[in-house]
């Protein structure tokens, strides 16, 4: 398979469209945008229209700039619609996690300031729980479909002008993060103060060569919510790309959706790698995915041997980024990794890295330490929480707590985050690479490894498992995958036991919930990391 050339990371590429999506529509709006999970496709007019008309409606339910509104929403034309909406009208867009209950909803409401509240009836429960502990007026809660207690999503829309809005100013996403360790927090940046057009939106693409136009088809493959997945889609959106949503991620599906659109860029993480190369040969091999161009992953860790499975079937599009929601980051092509197999790639051209000791102290390469990033496109601050943003931070550059080293090159090797390194009898041990090794056992489907206490040695490694079909959790198959580690790892990282879980904690995006899986072992425990 043969991959389009690409144009300089962080250059603005010839052909640059007009400065958003908003001037595009007004020029062409009859071309097709969007591709909904039904299969129903809008004009970039229609789309137009739809997130003028919640602006209005916004505007008429009290939201002013600088003002917060909060969506539960599934992939779909909503979650789009409000977030074009939110940054031409200088609001907060703050997506929320539709697998949280009712008080981590609540939360993150309440915090925002949230003065509008847009769910879906699938997740209605949940949602009411929240407004109603949050104290949001019932006048103030919309439901998609049919909810109690909530007025119909409808009422925001008809009625009010399909014409944009006067006083257009940027608007931004509030994402929340860090849920590892107590409560998530905002992750505010400034309003720009300034119209929409004056920003090329697109632009963030450009790191990765992906052009404006050019034929691109971007499939949503993750839930919106996730910062990298809507940024990912918005800025496609931006520069002229078509999108095709995907409400329930499959692997099967993504094929025959790449095959039938021509997709040729996606946001994707290791975890969907995995369940794709799960299918059975001939499955993989019936769909056509040369049209694919860039396959970019993040978010966790990905397995060496999965890395390479997929560059084998899928080309050079498969591509890395390191980044996090307070920004990033590092960028590797297949190229790249294949020269430096493990490294997540080198900083962007926005972008600075750094690791640091615990001192505080700047490390050469090759040291280990905690990794910083700084970034020359403005900062951001933790909503509420000023001592969390001084603590994250050495003067301009800022941490979320992952370890790694850079090499004499520059380029960036990561270790694990800091929360999830085990400490046993003194040394650090990274379940990434422990992970990895047991994922490459053809009857361990998921993986997650951390410290559990151990009296003498302070922690010590545990594997827990979601074995694959056709393999019986038990005693046989755990003294099984630990045969499989001994020859494999040294003595000190290799798991002392392996328990089973019928289904890993995680969410459609892959993200392990790993502190779930970790608790109970150090119930009435103290933890020190």
């Amino acid at each position: 398979m043969t991959s389009t050339p690409k144009s300089s990371p962080g250059s603005t590429p010839k052909g640059t469209p007009p400065a958003g999506f908003w001037v595009q529509a007004a020029a062409d709006p009859g071309r097709t945008v969007l591709v909904a999970p039904d299969g129903e496709e809008w004009s970039a007019g229609r789309l137009h229209a739809a997130a003028n008309r919640l602006v209005h409606g916004l505007r008429e339910a009290g939201l002013e700039r600088g003002d917060a509104f909060a969506v539960v929403l599934p992939n779909g034309v909503e979650f789009l619609t409000a977030y074009l909406a939110a940054t031409q009208a200088g609001f907060y867009l703050v997506p929320v996690n539709h697998h949280f209950v009712g008080p981590e909803i609540a939360w993150i409401v309440a915090d925002s300031g949230a003065k509008v509240l847009i769910a879906h009836e699938r997740y209605a429960d949940p949602a009411r729980h929240a407004a109603d502990e949050a104290g949001l007026a019932a006048t103030h809660r919309y439901a998609v479909g049919e909810a109690e207690g909530f007025r119909p999503y409808r009422e925001l829309l008809d009625g009010r002008p399909e014409s944009p809005p006067a006083g257009r100013t940027m608007g931004w996403v509030m994402n929340y993060t860090s849920g590892t360790t107590g409560r998530p927090r905002g992750i505010r940046r400034p309003l720009p103060g300034k119209p929409p057009e004056e920003a090329y939106l697109g632009g963030f693409l450009g790191i990765f060569g992906i052009k404006p136009f050019d034929g691109n088809v971007h499939p949503v493959c993750s839930p919106l919510y996730h910062t990298a997945v809507l940024q990912f889609a918005g800025a496609s959106l931006h520069i002229g790309h078509r999108i095709v949503l995907m409400d329930k991620w499959t692997p099967e599906e993504m094929l025959r959706l790449i095959q039938t659109h021509r997709c040729t860029h996606t946001h994707m993480v290791p975890t969907q790698f995995h369940r794709l190369l799960a299918l059975p040969e001939e499955v993989r091999r019936s769909y056509d995915v040369s049209s694919m161009r860039h396959a970019i992953h993040g978010a966790a860790p990905c397995p060496d041997h999965v890395k390479r499975a997929m560059i084998d079937w899928w080309g050079p599009c498969v591509e890395e980024y390191y980044a996090a929601s307070e920004g990033g980051g590092a960028f590797a092509t297949a190229a790249d990794w294949l020269k430096k197999p493990g490294a997540v790639g080198r900083a962007w051209p926005i972008s600075e890295l750094a690791v640091f000791d615990e001192d505080g102290n700047r490390l050469p390469p090759g040291e280990l330490g905690t990794v910083y990033m700084k970034m020359t496109t403005g900062g951001f601050s933790y909503h509420k929480d000023e001592d969390k943003t001084r603590r994250s931070r050495i003067g301009d550059f800022f941490t979320v707590g992952d370890l790694g080293l850079l090499d004499e090159d520059g380029y960036l090797f990561l270790r694990d985050r800091k929360i999830d390194m085990i400490i046993s009898g003194g040394v650090n041990i990274y379940p990434a690479e422990i992970e990895s090794v047991l994922l490459s056992h053809p009857a361990v489907a998921d993986a997650a490894v951390f410290g559990v206490p151990h009296d003498d040695w302070g922690e010590e490694v545990k594997a827990v498992v979601e074995a694959a079909p056709g393999h019986a959790p038990g005693p046989d198959l755990a003294a099984a995958i630990l045969d499989h580690c001994a020859g494999r790892l040294a003595g000190y990282k290799r798991p002392r036991s392996v328990d089973f879980v019928p289904e890993m904690p995680r969410d459609p995006n892959g993200k392990l919930y790993k502190r779930r899986l970790r608790e109970p072992y150090w119930k009435g425990r103290t933890r020190q990391v």
